[in-house]
């Protein structure tokens, strides 16, 4: 029997190794733990051989630092772990990644348990706990594995110094529920995984028509429509169901587009119809993908930062917990996209040149000027040769195009406005004014080559600056009407924040956006 119970449990972490999660984990750098837990109960000691089906460094270490003996004693402790498993799913995880299963089995036969089965138990709850811990810090994937563009400081959890202070003070909960991220927009994906949870089983069939459905327009579609915003409680339920487009359902529509980020006109176009197409199980998906994302991101964000949700289109500023500010933002193209990063600013510029970059260079710039030299003059771009030297249509060779520097002079006509606010990143990207404000209606507004346009910067410039003498509106007009660039460095510690999540809750309404750049059902997949 005992034969048997250890091939069933080499089986078991056999089919571990294969995860990615697992994998960083076990080879995480073995760190100390200060003080051993109080000896209570029955402690039992470890044949060290058996650490070896764990392939796990981490694991070692622990034992190694209570002598190797068993730690579980308390039944309390272990209830909590067990609690904790048994609820991963709150969390986006999955149970059965950590042997939920086979846990509460040993525990139910606690008292009955054999030595040898009382070390396994051990074992088990110990490399599981380490491992659940490591996914609620920084989740089960590393996203540089994934992603080019996503640049967010590395994270490394130190499991067992985090067990060595559960131990010292007794805090075994605590200290696990201190490991989840504690920002509200985590709170608010953890309660929208639990409203969706409270959804029946989704068997609507798909929406499909084509062009648009205004007000008072008939369709056959409305019926699908109607039965897809009663079901999303969008729509009061009815006692029958019409192809007439009437006023409930506009209401009922208006109040679906403003949950989904989309222009609440009323009109039913593909954009409505997308996002009315999105089923529960692809919901939820949504939801688990933004769990695993928002483990990945810094825990501290800093005393002041600023936060863009880059499918939301919006940028927030953030003062010791409190919003102070809101505003639209312009984000990159599927193509250009913004990337995901961390940094703090540095400085601001006033009357910004704009030296055109590579991608633009390539794609835009050099095919329109090919075309016709007016289009530089048109744009106010000057062109310099590598000495510095001022290009000439005349002198301007094709075929070395790529190696010129063309800079657009400051203005209103600036592709980057009237203002630029830098922060350190390897994309070279920034934020900035536009010369295009007019986008800023638009619902979608992924238009970008990359940098964050901000809708009215000088406010959020000036806010920044935190100088009502020097860098208030008005002293700031001046600067500008001098049509000099000025750069000002930010007198206190800003942080940024480009991050990027798609779901959350608010006041108990499930919230989505458009996932601009397919990233969620991606996640999502390599998450299962």
């Amino acid at each position: 029997m005992r034969i048997l119970f250890l091939s069933i449990v080499g089986l078991l972490f056999m089919g571990c190794k294969k995860e990615i999660p697992v994998k960083d984990f076990a080879q995480q750098k073995p760190k100390t733990i200060v003080r051993k837990m109080p000896k209570t109960g029955k402690i039992l000691s470890i044949d060290t051989t058996l650490y070896g089906k764990f392939e796990s460094p981490v694991l070692v270490d622990f034992y190694a630092k209570f002598n190797n003996e068993t730690v579980w004693q308390s039944e309390d402790d272990r209830k909590i772990i067990l609690n904790e498993f048994s609820n991963a799913e709150n969390e986006g995880l999955n149970p059965d990644d950590y042997r939920i299963k086979k846990l509460l089995t040993f525990e139910k036969r606690f008292q009955e348990l054999s030595d040898k089965e009382l070390i396994d138990y051990d074992l088990l709850l110990t490399y599981n706990l380490q491992k659940y811990i490591w996914h609620i810090s920084q989740g089960k994937i590393n996203p540089k594995s994934l992603y080019s563009d996503w640049d967010l400081p590395e994270k490394n959890t130190d499991v067992n110094q985090i067990l060595a202070h559960a131990f010292e003070k007794d805090v075994l909960q605590t200290t696990i529920d201190s490991c989840k991220p504690q920002h509200i927009v985590y709170k608010k994906l953890k309660n929208a995984l639990q409203i969706i949870n409270t959804f029946p089983k989704d068997t609507l069939k798909k929406i499909v028509f084509d062009g648009k459905i205004i007000p008072n327009d008939t369709s056959k579609a409305l019926i699908n429509i109607k039965k897809r915003l009663i079901y999303w409680k969008d729509l009061e339920p009815q006692d029958s169901l019409t192809r007439i487009y009437d006023t409930k359902t506009i209401n009922a529509i208006k109040r679906f587009q403003e949950r989904h980020g989309l222009a609440d006109d009323g009109v039913i176009g593909q954009g409505t119809l997308k996002a009315l197409n999105y089923t529960k199980q692809d919901r939820k998906h949504q939801i688990i993908a933004n769990l695993e994302r928002w483990k990945w991101f810094p825990k501290n964000l800093g005393d002041e930062y600023i936060i863009v949700n880059i499918p939301e289109y919006k940028l927030r500023l953030v003062e010791n917990n409190d919003t102070i500010r809101k505003h639209k933002v312009i984000v990159g193209t599927s193509k250009r996209k913004t990337p995901i990063l961390t940094s703090k600013l540095s400085y601001t510029v006033f009357n910004p040149t704009w030296t055109v970059p590579p991608t633009i260079l390539k794609e835009d710039v050099i095919p329109a000027t090919k075309k016709n030299w007016n289009y530089l003059e048109s744009k106010n771009i000057t062109v310099y040769d590598n000495s510095g030297n001022k290009i000439s249509s005349s002198q301007w060779n094709a075929a070395k195009a790529m190696s010129y520097r063309y800079v657009q002079s400051p203005g209103s006509y600036n592709s980057l406005g009237m203002v630029k606010i830098m922060f350190p990143n390897r994309f070279s990207v920034y934020l900035h004014d536009t010369n295009h404000r007019d986008y800023f209606v638009k619902s979608n507004r992924s238009l970008s080559s990359g940098c964050v346009r901000v809708d009215e910067p000088l406010e959020l410039t000036a806010t920044l600056l935190n100088d009502s003498i020097s860098y208030n509106l008005e002293k700031i007009g001046e600067i500008l009407k001098t049509g000099e660039t000025k750069n000002v460095k930010f007198n206190k510690e800003i942080l940024l924040h480009q991050w990027y999540w798609t779901a959350w809750s608010r006041e108990n309404l499930l919230i989505f956006r458009d996932d601009i750049y397919n990233l969620d059902q991606e996640l999502y997949n390599k998450l299962k």
